[in-house]
């Protein structure tokens, strides 16, 4: 990767209805907040809609780096769980085809990070589950709060963030039991896991919580794009 800027691929949503200009169409759409922090960071980004799940290794094998991005809930099925009264209507298409791309990350060793819904489903690719339903997260519908994360100490995420640091946060769903292999490395006050890691992967491998690409700190990013660079 040496002498060009690394290619980090970003799921996208896939909207039935999206308006701009004079148009009301079908539309895979991506906060803009997400490109910008990866060419902030020094990485050339390449957004992904949702596409045939067997096309997933194919996509992986032209990336440097994956970024599975915030959005939805995940369909509790996927988990083993009837789904709580405060669930969010099922993205199916977009789970399955995030999942196929996470699977195929891990399979051939591309540096990978989950934003919020991002690292959830990396929990339940694993074998995880979620609390599907908790307060004190998020502001009013559509507006980011801000509360303070704190590092485990000894992980990958200390090493980047080694003090206590405020996020940008947006949910009101949490990790429950842990995937295979993957450790908390961040908490809230509140006990919740706010990131987790997977040690014994063959790349960089990171969830958080918050919306790095909603706030000022490009150290999450940045850690992803050099370690698609390296």
């Amino acid at each position: 990767m040496t002498g060009r800027p690394p290619l980090i691929g970003i799921s996208t949503y896939l909207e039935s209805s999206a308006r701009w200009g004079v148009w009301d169409l079908p539309a895979a759409l991506l906060p803009a907040g997400y490109h910008r922090l990866v060419q902030r960071t020094g990485g050339l980004a390449a957004q992904l809609p949702p596409d045939d799940p067997r096309a997933a290794a194919a996509v992986v094998s032209r990336l440097d780096g994956l970024v599975i991005a915030g959005g939805p809930d995940v369909e509790p099925v996927r988990y083993g769980c009837a789904p709580h009264p405060r669930t969010g209507p099922p993205a199916r298409e977009r789970d399955t085809w995030e999942l196929a791309l996470i699977e195929a990350a891990l399979a051939a060793g591309l540096p990978l990070l989950g934003v919020c819904r991002g690292m959830q489903l990396l929990n339940v690719a694993l074998g995880g589950t979620l609390v599907q339903h908790l307060e004190g997260h998020g502001g009013p519908p559509g507006v980011f709060a801000h509360h303070e994360v704190k590092p485990v100490p000894g992980t990958l995420l200390a090493r980047l963030l080694p003090e206590p640091v405020t996020v940008p946060t947006y949910h009101h769903q949490a990790l429950d039991r842990l995937g295979s292999g993957l450790v908390p490395a961040a908490y809230a006050d509140d006990g919740t896991v706010e990131a987790v890691e997977l040690p014994d992967a063959a790349a960089f491998t990171l969830g958080v919580q918050w919306h790095p690409e909603a706030g000022d700190d490009p150290r999450v990013m940045a850690a992803l794009v050099a370690a698609a660079r390296a």
